[in-house]
């Protein structure tokens, strides 16, 4: 998708990046692919929150159900894979918006088990984007990856980047993305794909904070870090994330819309780390950089948010205190 295509949503979108309301939730018939997992199960309670119905479709092979405890009663889980055809169909039946979360989402696991990733991803978005034309659903919001970029030309990367995957993840994602703006075009449905660099924050299951939290919680006084650290990351509190999630359902759109998510401000892994140990509370830790990282990794990834700004969103949660809730979330600090 480039970076011009549906440029004239940018009207009446002001103060959309507030999230959720009640107002204009209540009642609508939602489904959260991947509803069970980290981002999506925070994106679900938002939703249950404003009075929406909502129904989950998730494999639980990344989710887990008890990330929906605090609204289990109130949702409707599906438990089946996105490769199963007729089981999304009937997911999609009856609902008018979809948030498209589901996916693999590692980088190695898509280098380790290309099929899977192939299949969920790519597959996987077939059958829905299908379903979606036969079942008359209004607006797809997509969960696409800061990985369809590739290497950075340039940083901040903006929507306008070419598109330059280096890994199967990266690849499969971008299929997806391009299916569905051919089937937005071909069906009239609204589409908004929301490329997303790195989210952390409570339920993430992995990753680098999270990688870096356990070991240290295993190991307070020393600490292996994939690559020289040098890497540069751009990283949105998972609360953030879900708000321009939610702005991609409601904003005025004029044909396929691509915009970034990320939290505006780009650290090394190096400063991560600082920002870790003192999140922690420890000092003497022995960090030990250069292990080889995985293939498919890429050196920058750092999100221009301009668009997105544009809209009305900011992120509203420095790292540091989202380092800290998120170590209070696994026990590591008070909260």
């Amino acid at each position: 998708m480039s970076g011009r295509e549906g440029e004239a949503a940018r009207g009446g979108a002001a103060g959309a990046g507030r999230g959720a309301s009640a107002a204009s939730w209540s009642g609508r018939r939602v489904l959260v692919t991947g509803g069970a997992g980290f981002i999506g199960s925070h994106l679900v309670d938002r939703l249950v929150e404003a009075g929406a119905r909502v129904r989950v479709l998730d494999n639980l092979r990344a989710g887990r159900e008890e990330n929906l405890d605090r609204v289990r009663t109130e949702v409707d889980l599906r438990v089946a894979d996105l490769r199963d055809a007729a089981e999304v169909d009937r997911a999609v039946a009856g609902t008018e918006i979809v948030f498209h979360i589901g996916a693999n989402a590692s980088v190695p696991a898509s280098v380790e088990d290309r099929a899977y990733d192939f299949q969920t991803n790519t597959l996987g978005t077939f059958h829905l984007a299908d379903a979606a034309v036969r079942h008359g659903v209004r607006r797809i919001v997509q969960a696409s990856t800061a990985a369809v970029y590739g290497p950075p030309r340039y940083a901040p990367v903006d929507e306008a980047h070419p598109l330059e995957p280096i890994s199967p993840y990266g690849g499969s994602k971008l299929a997806a993305e391009r299916l569905l703006v051919a089937y937005a075009r071909t069906y009239d449905f609204e589409l908004a794909v929301a490329r997303i660099f790195n989210t952390y924050g409570p339920r993430q299951p992995r990753y680098v904070a999270y990688d870096l939290m356990i070991k240290l919680s295993r190991d307070p006084r020393r600490l292996e870090v994939l690559g020289s650290g040098e890497q540069r990351r751009d990283y949105a509190y998972v609360d953030d994330t879900v708000r321009a999630l939610l702005l991609g359902a409601t904003l005025p759109l004029e044909g396929p819309l691509a915009y970034n998510i990320s939290g505006g401000r780009t650290v090394s892994i190096r400063d991560l780390v600082g920002l870790i140990l003192a999140t922690l509370g420890l000092t003497g830790t022995e960090v030990i950089y250069g292990l080889p990282s995985w293939k498919g990794d890429i050196e920058v990834l750092s999100g221009d948010i301009a668009r997105l700004r544009g809209f009305g969103w900011q992120p509203t949660v420095e790292l540091e205190e989202g380092l800290r809730r998120m170590a209070a979330h696994l026990g590591l600090v008070r909260g």
